[in-house]
C-alpha cells in the first residue's frame, strides 16, 4: 500500500469524469471496497447534478463533509420537505464543511463547475432503502429531478 497525494490534478481529473457522467458527479474512494468499515472519498459534483433529499437512518452513518474546491449549497429539511437551515459551504471561507448526524434529511447543490468534496462515514457502503428517500422530493432521473434541483439551486441566488 503505498500514500496517495490529494492535489488539484487529482480534483481536475476526478471533475472530468464527473462532467462525463450520466448524474454529473463522481466519487474517488479512498477505501479499498464498500465494505470496509470507513467510508472516505473525494465527491466531484457539478451544477447540474440532482442528489435528492435523503437521511441516514443507521445510527452508525453520521456523514461529515468538506468542501476542496469550488462551492457548495447544503440544505436541511423537515419531514415535510420546508427548509429548516440552509448555508453555502466554500473551499477556503468561512464555512467549509458540515457534520450530519444520522436521520437529519439533507441535500446539497454544487454551486460551481469543478466543486469537489471530502466525505466521511461510517462503513459499510449501502444504497439508500426507501424509508430514507422523502416523498416530497423527486426520485433521481426522473422527468421532475432537474426542476426540484434548479428550485434547490435559485435558494442560493
Amino acid at each position: 500500500m503505498t500514500a496517495r497525494w490529494i492535489d488539484a490534478r487529482a480534483f481536475d481529473a476526478l471533475s472530468v469524469q464527473a462532467r462525463g457522467s450520466q448524474r454529473r458527479r463522481r466519487n474517488f474512494n479512498f477505501h479499498p471496497t464498500d465494505a470496509y468499515p470507513s467510508n472516505r472519498l473525494l465527491n466531484a459534483i457539478e451544477p447540474d447534478s440532482y442528489v435528492p433529499p435523503h437521511r441516514h437512518l443507521d445510527p452508525t452513518k453520521d456523514e461529515t463533509l468538506f468542501v476542496l474546491r469550488g462551492s457548495i449549497g447544503v440544505l436541511l429539511f423537515d419531514e415535510q420537505g420546508s427548509v429548516i437551515d440552509q448555508r453555502v459551504m466554500v473551499a477556503g471561507g468561512d464555512t467549509v464543511g458540515i457534520d450530519i448526524p444520522h436521520g437529519v434529511i439533507h441535500s446539497l447543490v454544487a454551486l460551481e463547475p469543478g466543486t469537489v468534496a471530502f466525505e466521511a462515514k461510517a462503513g459499510p457502503f449501502v444504497e439508500r432503502t426507501p424509508a430514507e428517500l422523502l416523498p416530497f422530493a423527486p426520485p433521481e432521473g426522473s422527468p421532475q429531478a432537474a426542476d426540484y434541483r434548479d428550485w434547490m439551486r435559485s435558494r442560493f441566488g
